[in-house]
């Protein structure tokens, strides 16, 4: 990896997080309802996302596909804030929304992914 990826793909990382955070805080009254509906709706737009890009596959540079995928939607996307939602939502004892945050973003997470791959596989198809 050249240092121009390296920047391009750390830019587009900082774009991506910015997104995330953009997107969890337009929908505050969810979140204070207690359930963190915009990291959800992050991960699986996220996951259908990089689903694209991988079935796109060797239509796109690797160069590209790095940027687009570890830069911009790594930075877009997180697991690890779906452990500490799902912790503080116990810790106030929402069992029932921290299962479903849990499980359900992991169910809809690769769910997501696998219908972006059937998309990016057909549209390569397509293309070619």
């Amino acid at each position: 990896m050249n240092d121009s990826l390296l920047l391009a793909t750390a830019a587009a990382g900082g774009i991506g997080a910015a997104l995330r955070y953009t997107i969890d805080r337009i929908l505050p009254p969810a979140r204070h309802r207690g359930f963190p509906v915009g990291i959800l709706i992050v991960n699986i737009t996220g996951s259908l996302a990089l689903g694209v890009l991988s079935g796109l596959g060797s239509l796109l540079s690797s160069e590209l596909a790095a940027v687009v995928g570890v830069g911009l939607l790594g930075g877009y996307t997180t697991f690890s804030a779906v452990h500490v939602e799902t912790v503080l939502l116990a810790k106030r004892r929402h069992w029932r929304q921290a299962l479903v945050n849990l499980f359900g973003t992991v169910i809809l997470t690769v769910a997501a992914a696998a219908v972006g791959m059937v998309i990016g596989l057909w549209a390569a198809d397509v293309i070619t």
